[in-house]
């Protein structure tokens, strides 16, 4: 039951949510009914004799007799790319010229583009930044300056596309201030500063590996390549100085984790050591982790379905695809773009919602894009991109500098410590672990309260100039607003069943079916906008 308040006008609603809501439902039940326009296209999506990933999908999948489903819509396409490359929606002109045009390399050059612009850099920051614990606040308690640097750190690696290898090693083996050799704060942004603390924050990071799990042996071993690690405070406020023991006398010896024995003499730091072993070419963690994240990232499922644990045990569900990007990785020279490049190349990443086979099935074998819902920053973001408006953001850190214009986007913000209401409520982690499974990404009754009925959204809405504009030029043009509505909020045109539902169809627009409450007459488009903004297809990427 769908309960209505606070909301002027909310009369009018009805037709409004009914029509947007009954696409909610076809991204979750399997139906031997098709799902036509918008959302598919009658294509096939995988192309096995043109792209490497998807040979190796489709020989799995048709191994365990599934079928793929069909290559997503145009529409569809321009909002999912930009939403998991850029984190934010194309703009109405974006999708409306995107959907009109004829070039059949069009979602290869677009994908292009997108990796090379700066909102790929904003998304990619934010990620690094949930998995290197970028916050100020208790448990991590970098404090702001630091995390000025270190953000500006990171942001800087993605723009500059350094290669993987050595942003890792830069983050693993610098020494230094805090605040002038950002990438130390690696080593001060854990629970404890111990050499266990350490080799735990390493192995989580670089090796998806949780390693409390490990056998005590394994683990002493880890936890001696950081043993000579220490912290020194300064005359200057908040720094901190990550240097090396200078009394190591010599003669340690560590075992790696695959066995292997290494002696650490006079003047050897051990961190280079362990640098060395990680990004040697054959180790069994270093690439496949963060391909796996980059294909979850993506796709929605890891190879390893497990991306905080890919050493608990689980096989991959298709071995021979992890080990084929984790080849390209090392062989691009850890170009992280190439990977997202082939990921978002292929038939898999660009398939339907709708799927062909049971998804209780099909899923483990990737035979569809599966909806998940927007991370709250973007979703957020999404929210301000179509109305205007800005975000009042809060910190429970004291300092000036903290403060935040209500303009800035979600996905920009540098510290984790800075939040909304909004942003807690729809799973922003609060980079305590560096885990990814800190981000909620489930669906909740308050969420769907909060953009139902409260005041935020309502006043974003009501507020809109651009809202006010569609408001000044629909009279007599009610088609082309809710045309131009769709096209902003779901990247889309609506299809002529909704315009018939809403009463705007070519057929009403000739002055058919103007019963009195019928029709055009009922036609809102704040409302049209508000019901639209409160269905999965909006809340989700799909």
């Amino acid at each position: 039951m769908l309960v209505l308040v606070n909301f002027r006008g909310a009369h009018r609603l009805f037709a409004a949510v009914v029509l947007a809501l009954s696409f909610s439902c076809s991204f979750s039940v399997f139906s031997a009914e098709r799902l036509a326009s918008p959302f598919e296209i009658s294509e096939v999506a995988l192309r096995p004799e043109k792209n490497r990933v998807d040979a190796l999908v489709a020989e799995r999948q048709r191994s365990a007799g599934v079928s793929p489903a069909n290559l997503c819509s145009d529409a569809v396409f321009i909002r999912r790319v930009y939403l998991d490359v850029s984190g934010r929606l194309p703009s109405a002109w974006e999708a409306k010229r995107f959907i009109g045009d004829k070039d059949p390399s069009k979602r290869s050059k677009l994908i292009g583009k997108l990796l090379d612009g700066d909102g790929f850099v904003e998304l990619l920051t934010l990620k690094w930044c949930d998995l290197l614990r970028v916050k100020s606040e208790f448990p991590i308690k970098l404090w702001p300056n630091a995390v000025h640097a270190y953000y500006h750190w990171i942001r800087t690696a993605v723009k500059e596309n350094m290669p993987y290898d050595k942003f890792a090693r830069a983050l693993l083996t610098s020494s230094g201030s805090d605040f002038r050799v950002p990438p130390v704060n690696f080593l001060r942004a854990v629970r404890e500063r111990t050499p266990e603390g350490l080799a735990s924050a390493a192995a989580l990071t670089f090796m998806g590996v949780r390693l409390e799990k490990w056998p005590a042996g394994k683990r002493s071993g880890m936890a001696k390549f950081f043993s000579r690690v220490s912290y020194k405070k300064t005359a200057e406020w908040k720094e901190e100085i990550v240097y090396l023991d200078p009394e190591f006398e010599g003669g340690l010896s560590i075992v790696a984790p695959d066995g292997k024995r290494m002696e650490v003499g006079r003047g050897v730091d051990p961190r280079d050591l362990f640098a060395d072993w990680l990004l040697a070419q054959d180790n069994p963690w270093f690439a496949k982790n963060i391909v796996n994240r980059i294909w979850s990232w993506l796709v929605g499922r890891g190879l390893i379905e497990s991306i905080d644990d890919i050493g608990s045990g689980d096989s991959p569900s298709n071995s021979e695809l992890l080990d084929y990007l984790a080849s390209e990785l090392v062989s691009s020279d850890y170009d992280l773009k190439r990977i997202y490049r082939l990921i978002l190349d292929s038939g898999v990443y660009q398939q339907s919602c709708v799927p062909n086979t049971d998804p209780g099935k099909g899923d483990a074998f990737f035979a569809r894009y599966v909806p998940r819902r927007l991370p709250a920053e973007v979703l957020l973001d999404a929210f301000h991109q179509i109305f205007g408006g800005g975000e009042r953001y809060s910190s429970p850190i004291p300092e000036p500098f903290t403060f935040i214009p209500g303009n800035h986007p979600s996905v920009d913000l540098f510290d984790g410590s800075m939040t909304s209401e909004f942003l807690e409520m729809f799973g922003r982690p609060p980079r305590d672990t560096g885990y990814e499974s800190e981000r909620g990404e489930g669906t909740s009754k308050n969420q769907r309260l909060h953009t139902l009925n409260s005041s935020h959204i309502q006043n974003l809405i009501q507020s809109s100039k651009w809202l006010r504009g569609v408001l000044r030029s629909v009279k007599g043009r009610k088609r082309e607003a809710a045309r131009a509505i769709y096209l902003r909020i779901l990247s889309r045109y609506p299809t002529e069943e909704e315009l018939k539902r809403l009463g705007v169809s070519a057929a009403t627009s000739k002055g058919k079916g103007k019963g009195k409450g019928k029709g055009a007459s009922g036609f809102s488009p704040r409302d049209l906008a508000w019901a639209l903004v409160n269905t999965k297809e909006f809340q989700f990427n799909h």
